[in-house]
């Protein structure tokens, strides 16, 4: 078992040349507040005066101190190449490994100038650590840690924070889980007080590693003890309380030997405390120590050795993801060429060995932008979105121009279905440019391996970037291209006669149907009473439809005022004929603009206007008609647009008022129409703009990425700069390997114990 030791100082050997403390080796870490005894303790163990000394805060670096058990017969520490085969103490530094230090004077000025040399002259701390072995044929094997001592105030030059920064740089080292907290407390300061049994319980509350020491018993004021304090009577601590007795400062003036202090504390315990003499002083402490610390390293060896395997692993691992050294410089430009646009492409069609799963990307993202958003895009919009029925009614009168309609015009439904399905260009452009984002995505997830390759050659990872991305924006002029003549195509030709829409057309006709009939049900109605008078003379509303020919209250009152004057003389004998007429006279223009005109033996001609009927008389004429009436018919008095017989105003204003019969029919008709075909014109996008997108950008992408990037980057005079290694990645791959070697190292180290040296 007492092996172990000098196992943990070789794996700390091991671990120190690479600067590494990701292996929590067992150790002894001394804490304690300032000038409370803790060099001292040390330099008791070790039995020489090889630590600075002083007032103030003199330790300013951990000192990792490691006690080597060298007898003469020793032959794996002792060599006669450094000449310390025949010497019984001596010591080394891991800074200076060739040179042996036997004068303790040297090895504290040493850690002073190393200590001056990483924190300066201010009295500042470092958290490097000094490491030191001592070699001896009296000492028992162990390995200390002694820290910068507690502070509350900054004195001198020291940082403000200094307090801080010396309890991050102690908890540093005692939270290693695998460490001994030796807590070192003054005898003469109220236990309660102690700063380092504090911080013990804080780091470690269950006690299993932390024992307390006691210095000072000789300087306790006269009639007191510290026999309830070594009882632990006053703080229990599991592992024991031992108290010591140091040098004081006028003996290290003086230059006392540490034997004889050793002599001089035991004769102080046996006069002072008999009967707790063998369980203190600076004998039982150091065996107590070195007990404590083997059977923590027999408890954390198990442990230790499957971290250092698992580690080993790890940073084989990260070597390997590093890269070797490029020899053939045009062959791993091509294999890195090939992978990444191997990896692409994988990526867009989903064979990737690498499946992302937090989030869609590659191929999978432009199916969800293809058929879900796109998809649900065009699905909200409403083929009749920004039409009212006043701009229906506005736009079917506008395609009349000046002519009255007995049909629905088609102009009108084609000017309003393209306007519709202009809109479902926008989101049609708008998935081009989505498309188009995610495969600028796809570079940064085209697998861990190109990613590695990327990262250790940034140079060559902007010139891929930079042809990706030239390649892609060059191919969105012709896809939106194909996406914009795909619209235009459909605004194109309205092809009425496609087989889903000819159905809807087709049965529009029931719809025409019930007016006509209403219409010449309306044409036989006697003419003649005063009813039908008073109904023809009902007020017209603001905005007038010319087309109307079957609602005689909605029509032109002044084209059938004379007919109702004269209704009964002449549909006396020829009821039929004028029927007729009257159909006619709606589908004909009237080639005069006179409102008296009537048809009389099958010509045309002026008929006098008929005295208004009886209790009209009050009722005001407009001065328009009054001026129209006046007119004697003539050819020169054709009605003109200056003079409008309706009423209108120059620039008809759409009112809120309820359409009529006639009107609400006709909107119904264009609503239905530009459903109808709208639907299918979206339908038609929403299948067409897909395909486009993956033949002129996808697809063309796939085909032709590793052509480009060969065509573009291998290039004699642009390899060497290409494939020039980042500074960073080249001091990663050596800090790795360094590691790996020091953890294969430890392994072997670890192997060599055996089971009965554990146990």
């Amino acid at each position: 078992m007492e092996n172990l030791i000098p196992v943990i100082n070789k794996l700390q050997d091991v671990f120190n040349t690479v600067g590494a403390d990701a292996i929590q080796l067992p150790q002894i870490v001394i804490v304690g507040s300032q000038s409370a005894g803790k060099s001292s303790v040390i330099e008791s163990l070790v039995g020489r005066s090889i630590l600075p000394r002083g007032i103030g805060i003199v330790t300013r670096r951990p000192l990792v101190l490691q006690l080597i058990y060298t007898p003469k017969d020793d032959r794996v520490h002792r060599s006669a190449e450094k000449g310390t085969m025949d010497l019984d103490e001596w010591a080394e530094f891991l800074h200076a490994k060739d040179k042996i230090f036997t004068d303790w004077d040297e090895v504290r000025k040493e850690i002073e100038a190393e200590t001056d040399r990483m924190c300066g002259t201010n009295k500042g701390i470092c958290p490097e650590p000094i490491s030191l072995k001592f070699y001896s044929v009296s000492v028992l094997t162990m390995t200390m840690v002694d820290l910068p001592g507690l502070t509350k105030v900054a004195v001198g030059d020291q940082p403000e924070d200094i307090e801080l920064q010396i309890r991050v740089l102690i908890e540093k080292f005692v939270t290693n889980p695998n460490s001994i907290i030796l807590a070192v407390s003054p005898a003469n300061v109220d236990m309660a007080t102690s700063e380092s049994l504090k911080m013990a319980r804080e780091i470690d509350p269950d006690g299993r590693r932390t024992l307390a020491v006691i210095t000072k018993l000789d300087l306790m004021d006269a009639g007191t003890d510290a026999i309830d304090i070594l009882c632990g009577r006053v703080i229990p601590v599991k592992l024991g309380i031992i108290g010591v007795i140091n040098r004081s400062q006028q003996d290290i003036m003086d230059k006392k030997d540490i034997k004889e202090a050793i002599k001089d504390e035991t004769s102080f315990l046996q006069r002072k405390y008999p009967t707790l003499a063998t369980r203190n002083g600076t004998p039982y402490l150091a065996k107590t120590l070195n007990r404590l610390l083997m059977h923590h390293i027999r408890d954390c060896l198990p442990q230790l050795k499957t971290r250092v395997n698992v580690m080993a692993s790890q940073f084989q691992t990260l070597l390997n993801s590093y890269g070797q050294d490029v020899t053939d410089k045009n062959t791993t430009l091509l294999q890195i060429i090939t992978k990444f646009a191997s990896s692409y492409v994988a990526t867009l069609d989903g064979t990737a060995r690498n499946i992302e799963t937090s989030e869609l990307c590659g191929g999978a993202r432009i199916c969800y932008i293809f058929h879900e958003t796109f998809g649900r895009t065009l699905d909200s919009i409403h083929p009749l979105t920004g039409l009212t029925s006043t701009d229906i009614l506005t736009a079917i009168r506008n395609s009349n121009g000046p002519r009255p309609a007995l049909f629905v015009p088609e102009v009108s439904f084609e000017l309003l279905v393209k306007r519709q399905i202009r809109r479902l260009e926008e989101p049609s452009l708008r998935c081009i440019e989505l498309v188009h984002e995610e495969m600028q995505r796809i570079i940064q997830h085209c697998g861990n391996e190109v990613q590695q390759e990327m990262l250790r050659f940034p140079k060559l990872h902007e010139k891929i970037i930079d042809v990706v991305t030239n390649l892609l924006r060059s191919r969105l002029p012709p896809t939106n291209s194909m996406v914009e003549n795909i619209v235009s195509i459909e605004l194109a030709y309205i092809n009425t006669k496609h087989p889903d829409f000819y159905n809807d057309a087709a049965s529009i006709g029931s719809m025409l149907k019930s007016p006509d009939l209403e219409t010449d049900t309306k044409m036989m109605r006697p003419r003649g009473s005063v009813s039908g008078q008073q109904q023809e003379r009902r007020p017209r509303p603001h905005s007038v439809h010319f087309t109307q020919n079957g609602d005689i209250g909605d029509s032109d009152k002044e084209n059938y005022a004379p007919r109702g004057g004269r209704g009964a003389t002449s549909r006396g004998g020829r009821g039929g004929d004028t029927n007729a007429s009257t159909w006619l006279s709606n589908i004909l223009p009237t080639p005069r603009g006179e409102e008296g005109e009537e048809e009389v033996g099958g010509r045309r001609t002026p008929s006098p206007q008929p005295p208004p009927p009886r209790g009209a008389e009050a009722a005001p004429v407009p001065k328009n008609v009054a001026h129209i009436q006046d007119q004697e018919p003539g050819p020169q008095n054709v009605i003109s647009p200056v003079k409008p017989v309706n009423l209108l105003p120059e620039i008809p204003i759409q009112s809120g008022r309820k359409l009529n019969e006639r009107e609400q029919r006709d909107c119904e008709v264009i609503e239905r129409l530009i459903k109808s075909y709208f639907y299918i014109v979206r339908k038609s996008i929403q299948d067409s703009v897909p395909k486009a997108v993956m033949h002129f950008l996808v697809n063309f992408v796939k085909d032709n990425l590793q052509s480009e990037l060969v065509s573009s980057l291998y290039k004699q005079d642009q390899i060497e700069l290409l494939l020039s290694e980042s500074e960073h990645i080249g001091q990663r791959r050596k800090e790795a390997a360094e590691m790996l070697d020091a953890l294969q190292k430890a392994s072997q180290i670890i192997s060599e114990v055996r089971e009965t040296h554990v146990w």
